[in-house]
């Protein structure tokens, strides 16, 4: 069942705010280029335990040039226990590839560039734009489309498409939480 009123969505988005005034994302971050390699390293993977690699690697790697001086296997070594790792190596070097050669070692407040980086999809663009730059935008994870769903907001299983119907139903300043 497909629930068609905006005022429904914005008295449920209201009471949730109520329960939860201060809405934040779990990842620790200091800026946006850690919360970018953060949000890559978190797919099919907790947020906790991607605080926990996060800790040290930030530690020990701050910028783009960084991560581009390890090798693939040092880079692997570093972020094994998130899962995929072979994977999300080579996304987060041609990631940090990118940012030097063509935003100048900054993460892009644009979301159109944002999704042209490698490793980065509606979800991590989303949540970079809306957390790190304040860009009105929804962040659609599992949480996001299990709730969607089983409130009657929509019935997919697709983001893209929970996304354009969230954007339907609320007031661009509720996006981004």
């Amino acid at each position: 069942m497909k629930i068609n009123s905006k005022d429904f969505a914005k008295k449920i988005f209201d009471i949730l705010s109520k329960e939860y005034p201060k809405v934040k994302p779990a990842l620790n971050y200091s800026n946006p280029f850690e919360l970018l390699i953060a949000t890559i390293l978190s797919a099919q993977c907790t947020d906790e335990r991607v605080n926990i690699v996060t800790k040290d690697l930030f530690k020990k790697f701050k910028k783009p040039q960084d991560f581009i001086n390890l090798t693939n296997e040092e880079l692997e070594k570093e972020i094994f226990s998130t899962g995929f790792y072979k994977q999300k190596a080579k996304s987060i070097k041609s990631c940090c590839a990118q940012l030097i050669e063509n935003y100048k070692n900054k993460v892009p407040q644009d979301f159109d560039e944002l999704v042209k980086l490698p490793g980065v999809g509606r979800k991590t663009a989303s949540v970079i734009a809306g957390n790190a730059f304040g860009i009105p935008s929804i962040a659609v994870d599992t949480h996001v489309k299990r709730l969607s769903n089983l409130l009657g907001f929509i019935d997919s299983q697709n983001p893209d498409k929970i996304e354009i119907r969230l954007k339907e139903l609320l007031p661009e300043s509720y996006w981004i939480n």
